[in-house]
């Protein structure tokens, strides 16, 4: 997740954080807390973790989550993409309301919102509720261009892994979104 114009300490308690600790941005972007939060790169906190909701699991539940957390934090953005399955999404979300989202998971199981310019740019094929696919070629090449997509709507994920930023916290949440 990319969070703008929000401080670590405020993503740390929108996400009710325990059990948190400093956490350096290598040990943090391994994947194994369930949420680290990194400080600010150019205005944006990055959101990462096995506690992220994945919407290949429950879109509902990701949805909620997603909700909740811009009702907190405002402009709230999420990136998800696996390149075995080739599922994906992307949400902007703006003081609790959903300006894009686009999920798929086999099928396409959220799909909100007008697509935004850097979509229709990167030529992203965003399919209807139960079109069929004419080829999964589309499909990878969706998953593909997530991180392109980032990039248009934040950060540069390449870059930020480039970073090696020292500090951050990890944590686990108490809350269930």
């Amino acid at each position: 997740m990319a969070i703008r114009a929000a401080t670590p300490g405020t993503v740390q308690r929108a996400l009710g954080l325990n059990r948190s600790a400093p956490c350096s941005w290598s040990e943090g972007m391994t994947g194994e807390h369930e949420f680290f939060i990194s400080s600010r790169v150019n205005g944006w906190v990055i959101v990462t973790g096995v506690g992220l909701p994945n919407p290949d699991d429950d879109v509902d539940a990701c949805f909620l989550f997603l909700i909740a957390l811009s009702r907190k934090l405002g402009h709230v953005q999420f990136f998800h993409a696996d390149n075995f399955s080739h599922h994906h999404a992307w949400a902007r979300m703006d003081d609790g309301y959903v300006t894009r989202a686009y999920a798929w998971a086999g099928g396409t199981v959220w799909n909100q919102g007008a697509k935004s310019a850097a979509e229709m740019e990167l030529k992203m094929k965003c399919f209807a509720y139960g079109e069929d696919v004419l080829t999964e070629k589309t499909v990878e090449a969706n998953c593909d261009k997530v991180p392109l997509l980032a990039t248009r709507w934040s950060l540069d994920p390449a870059r930020i892994r480039t970073l090696k930023k020292t500090d951050g916290i990890a944590g686990e949440s108490s809350r269930v979104f």
